[in-house]
C-alpha cells in the first residue's frame, strides 16, 4: 500500500503543479474526512473546487477519466458534502473536477483536466 500512496503523491503533486499553472490556488490535500478522500481543493476564479486525481500508464484497459465509476462519484459528492459541512461553506460556488494523467508523447505527462465532471442529481 505504501508503493500506491507514495505513486498517488506523486501525481497529484503533478496536478497540483499542472492547476497552478493554469491560475488555480490549492489550498488543500489529501482531506480525509467520513465521507471519503478529496485528492486536491483549490480555488478557481472564485469556485471551490474538489479535484479528483487519476493516473493510469500506457496499456491501461480504462483511460484515467473513464475510470471515475460511479461508486467512486458518490463517494466524492459525500466527501464534498462532509467538506463543506464542517466547514460551514454550503453557500459556496463548488464544483467537483477530474484531472486524468498517463504519460505523454511529446511531453512527460499527457494531462486532462475535465470541469465540473461530476454533479450531484
Amino acid at each position: 500500500m505504501e508503493g500506491s500512496r507514495r505513486t498517488g503523491s506523486h501525481y497529484e503533486g503533478v496536478a497540483a503543479r499542472y492547476l497552478q499553472s493554469k491560475g488555480v490556488r490549492i489550498v488543500e490535500r489529501n482531506v480525509h474526512s467520513r465521507g471519503g478522500e478529496i485528492d486536491l481543493i483549490g480555488l478557481d476564479h472564485g469556485v471551490l473546487v474538489f479535484f479528483e486525481v487519476r493516473f493510469r500508464k500506457n496499456g491501461s484497459l480504462v483511460d484515467p477519466i473513464s475510470s471515475v465509476g460511479p461508486n467512486k462519484q458518490r463517494r466524492l459528492l459525500r466527501a464534498a458534502s462532509f467538506y463543506l459541512h464542517r466547514h460551514g461553506q454550503w453557500d459556496a460556488m463548488t464544483r467537483i473536477d477530474v484531472v486524468g494523467i498517463s504519460p505523454g508523447t511529446s511531453s512527460q505527462y499527457r494531462i486532462q483536466w475535465i470541469k465540473n465532471a461530476i454533479q450531484a442529481d
